[in-house]
């Protein structure tokens, strides 16, 4: 009986497009025939066998990864990304391989230990290459066979092991499932976009594979051909196309899960998009997977990829019918960011069937004014989007809402919309018309496009994922209007704020002409947005009390009926401290069945009133076991706490002057909010008139929507919903466990807010998360702890120092002449070293970010990241290192 993979399988004629390669024809050029077992330290039951083999003379480096015993199996190929060798790919090897497969990686031509040139995937040499390796697979007694000489294998890899991927699908039938990650479609159309030089890309290309003179020689004067020139000719573009995955579109034929990057300008979305929509016509399954990160840095996500390969492979591969193939399309977006780590805090969304680049088209009309602007003499200086090596820490720093990007005045065109009255998320690539006139006898024109997000008093704008796209516009479409289609992003713009359409005649990543001329651009209508509207956002996971809050509600109020009646005996209280929100003195708290090993050791500190104390540490540091310490949930080993000079015990009456917020609160959703906080409220049995409900609500801000069901509330709303119960009663101390978890950055602002407003009145709040930024923002007080222990407690202006300072990776160890140049420049207060050299602190004294990074751009530094040094977090960082604590 044929499985569902095997009718992916016959696609084509057996024998069509394959290279007849016998497995004898692969010569042995090291271990003298025999193979040698290394077995792997992180996994024991994985073993590697490394031998270099023969393709027409040149060696390949490979290596072979098996677990288990000799039963048979499907094979995995795994490639490297360009510039890289094998050892890049070994970890998701090992991984593949103990689950089941046999996995062979290789160190393509050019690269690692292999021989040869490099020819970009060309059809009879790379391409050929992985044929060959599918040859050797057939004979090995372990891999699974279709058929004679047919081994059953799927092929992965990231760049240009991806577009490999792709390529060996169209020219080897014995392919049954693809997964491509962060690749190209057409490498002429991602290096030559529109007919413009992606120039700086290009000379990345080149550098990293070693210079001109490791490549093939025809690619080597392709290259400096058109580097010279500065524009694509038609030999240049059927040279790369014909090396490209787009040359065997119509062969393409097996399952296919499409991984790409949001954070690329070398292989932007669009890419991915020609793959889907040319697979998918040829009637194969595909799954379209966008993620954070891309070649220009950020979150690649890499886990939680291999696990969707994994489960992609496993349904095409092994035919199992269970496998999370996950859905037609994903997108990750941002729902919080600036943590201890850098990292972003992410939430999938995904949609039954990918929507493509234009689904749900929204008008959005622009001003209609006529601009005109120059392209200056030379192209510079050029406007700057995305940096090569740097654009990652550029796209994380937007998405912070700080804007890096430069557009030199009379170099651009611009044109606003009317504030937004609602948000608007754009999935996919926006449109508009315009009509276009260059000067007199200047030939093409060159132009850059962009949409900027505009906040609503117009000093920020932020330019998502820090992306452009170019054009080139001949004399014979000038005039008249013309579609420009432009950077396809995910993207949301938040209600009150404009979109911004911006032409440059220049920019820093593309070669532009290099004579000066006039511009005239007029907009012909609206600029069209994609919305995709079946695309949903994964809800934040809610509790179980949630659902089971209805029984719950009854335990929880016995409880408290009983705890308020009970009373144990307790300290008598400290009259010297009836004014102070908080003492801890010498507490500690043991791991429980520990003799020595302690969660909280010796901890002390104070806090008054009025103060927003800020109460942090990495994880285990004790914190957690702190708060429920306070909230008088855990009794202490040793030591006391006193709030307004009362100790604490469970059920202390000075209790009721403490209010909390800890890992969320359950809300039956069907009721409204009001009526869920009455709810509470009655459960605790104190009088009605002591809730100070509305008080409660006018600082928690929710307004109108007390009205509606719980369950129509975003995750910002049911944040705030939960503090205003935190806050009934009024409480003098306010405790709050992580309440901005799962909250985009402008819900996150309006919790800092509400925090503020309240200790506004007198009142006192002890917060902990683990957002830096905002605790910077938001507290007038620090508590660090670490293993347990007190580091440093004060105002955070001493913990944290002052100064705007930005902080500049480099690639290479900074000289100190080139300190000095930095230094020297204007608007810059100094510039030092990091410890290790590769890197420059820099206090800006005048000069903007944006200033600074076209100067460090014409000075050539080498810059591999730019972002604001955020003095809490180096502070935090130093003093959780060991060296102050």
């Amino acid at each position: 009986m044929e499985t569902p993979t095997s009718r992916w399988r016959r696609r084509l004629p057996r024998g069509r497009g394959r290279w007849a390669a016998a497995v004898t024809a692969l010569v042995v050029l090291a271990g003298a025939g025999t193979w040698t077992a290394a077995a792997d330290d992180s996994a024991p039951d994985v073993h590697r066998e490394d031998r270099t083999l023969s393709m027409d003379g040149v060696p390949i480096d490979t290596s072979y990864f098996t677990a288990g015993g000799a039963q048979r199996r499907p094979a995995v190929l795994i490639g490297h990304g360009f510039g890289g060798s094998k050892a890049d790919v070994r970890a998701q090897a090992e991984e593949l391989a103990g689950a089941g497969y046999a996995v062979l990686t290789w160190s393509a031509r050019g690269f690692g230990k292999s021989g040869g040139e490099i020819s970009l995937n060309a059809p009879d040499r790379e391409v050929r290459d992985v044929s060959r390796l599918i040859d050797w697979l057939a004979g090995r007694p372990e891999v699974e066979l279709d058929g004679k000489g047919d081994p059953r294998v799927g092929v992965t890899g990231a760049s240009y092991g991806g577009a490999v991927s792709l390529l060996a699908a169209g020219y080897d039938q014995r392919v049954d499932a693809i997964a491509p990650v962060i690749t190209y479609w057409n490498l002429a159309e991602a290096l030559f976009p529109d007919g413009v030089f992606k120039k700086l890309w290009a000379g990345i290309f080149v550098t990293t594979g070693g210079g001109c003179e490791k490549f093939e020689k025809r690619l080597c004067e392709m290259y400096e051909r058109v580097a010279v020139s500065g524009k694509p000719d038609e030999a240049a573009r059927e040279l790369l196309t014909e090396r490209s995955p787009a040359a065997v579109a119509d062969r393409i034929k097996v399952p296919a899960l499409l991984v790409q990057g949001q954070s690329d300008s070398l292989f932007p979305l669009g890419q991915a998009d020609d793959m889907a929509k040319a697979i998918k016509a040829n009637g194969a399954p595909v799954s379209v997977d966008w993620i954070a990160g891309g070649h220009d840095g950020g979150d690649l996500e890499a886990d939680r990829v291999r696990s969707r390969i994994g489960g992609w492979f496993d349904r095409y591969l092994k035919n199992s019918e269970g496998a999370d193939t996950g859905p037609a399309f994903r997108v990750t977006r941002t729902g919080g960011i600036d943590s201890t780590d850098g990292a972003a805090l992410k939430r999938g969304a995904s949609g039954d069937t990918y929507p493509g680049l234009r689904g749900g088209g929204r008008e959005i009309a622009l001003d209609g004014r006529t601009e005109t602007f120059r392209n200056p003499a030379g192209a510079g200086p050029p406007a700057i989007s995305a940096v090569p090596g740097v654009g990652g820490g550029l796209a994380r720093l937007s998405s912070l809402g700080v804007g890096l990007t430069v557009d030199f005045p009379g170099q651009y065109a611009r044109f606003d919309s009317a504030p937004l009255d609602t948000s608007v998320r754009v999935t996919g690539t926006p449109t508009v018309r315009v009509r276009v006139k260059a000067g007199p006898g200047s030939g093409d024109a060159v132009l850059f496009g962009k949409v900027y997000d505009v906040s609503p008093d117009g000093k920020q704008q932020v330019l998502p994922a820090q992306l452009v796209a170019p054009y080139r516009i001949t004399p014979a479409e000038q005039g008249g209007p013309i579609e420009l289609t432009l950077p396809a992003v995910d993207h949301e713009f938040d209600s009150g704020h404009r979109l911004r359409l911006v032409l440059s005649a220049t920019d820093l990543g593309y070669a532009s002409p290099a004579e000066p001329v006039t511009y005239t651009v007029s907009t012909d209508g609206p600029l069209t947005v994609p919305t995709a509207p079946a695309v949903r956002t994964a809800p934040a996971g809610l509790p179980w009390w949630t659902w089971g809050l209805p029984a719950a509600a009854l335990v929880i109020a016995a409880a408290l009926l009983l705890t308020a009646r009970r009373r144990t005996a307790t300290p008598a209280p400290d009259p010297e401290l009836t004014g102070v929100p908080l003492r801890i003195t010498g507490l500690s708290k043991k791991y429980a069945k520990s003799v020595d090993r302690y969660a909280v050791k010796e901890l002390s500190f104070q806090v008054e009133k009025g103060q927003v104390l800020g109460l942090l540490g990495p994880n285990g540091a004790g914190k957690t076991t702190t708060l429920r310490m306070l909230m008088g949930l855990i009794a202490p080993d040793e030591g006391e706490i006193r709030v307004f000079g009362q100790a604490i015990r469970p059920g202390a009456p000075v209790l009721s002057r403490v209010g909390a917020f800890v890992e969320g609160a359950g809300f039956l959703p069907h009721l409204s909010g009001r009526a869920n906080l009455e709810l509470y409220w009655q459960a605790t049995g104190r009088p009605a008139e002591d809730s100070h409900i509305e008080e409660a609500l006018e600082i928690a801000g929710l307004g109108d929507a007390l009205a509606r069901a719980v369950r129509t509330y975003s995750q910002g709303m049911r944040q705030r919903l939960a503090i205003a119960q935190a806050m009934l009663g009024m409480p003098d101390l306010l405790i709050l466990d992580e309440p901005t978890n799962g909250l985009d950055p402008p819900q996150i602002r309006e919790m800092r807010d509400v925090m503020i407003r309240y200790a506004a009145g007198g009142r006192t709040v002890i917060v902990s998360s683990h957002l830096l930024s905002e605790v910077e923002q938001s507290c007038t007080h620090l508590v660090v702890m670490d293993r347990g222990r007190l580091v440093q407690a004060g105002p955070v202006a001493e913990i944290t120092g002052s100064g705007d300072m930005l902080l500049v990776t480099t690639a290479e160890e900074v000289s100190e002449p080139l300190v000095e140049k930095v230094s020297a420049l204007p608007g810059i207060g100094s510039a030092v070293r990091t410890g290790d050299g590769r890197g420059l602190l820099v206090r800006l004294d005048g000069a903007t970010a944006s200033r600074l990074v076209t100067e460090l751009v014409r000075l050539d530094v080498p810059v591999t990241g730019v972002g604001p040094h955020r003095r809490l977090e180096d502070a935090f960082l130093t003093l959780i290192s060991g060296g102050s604590a």
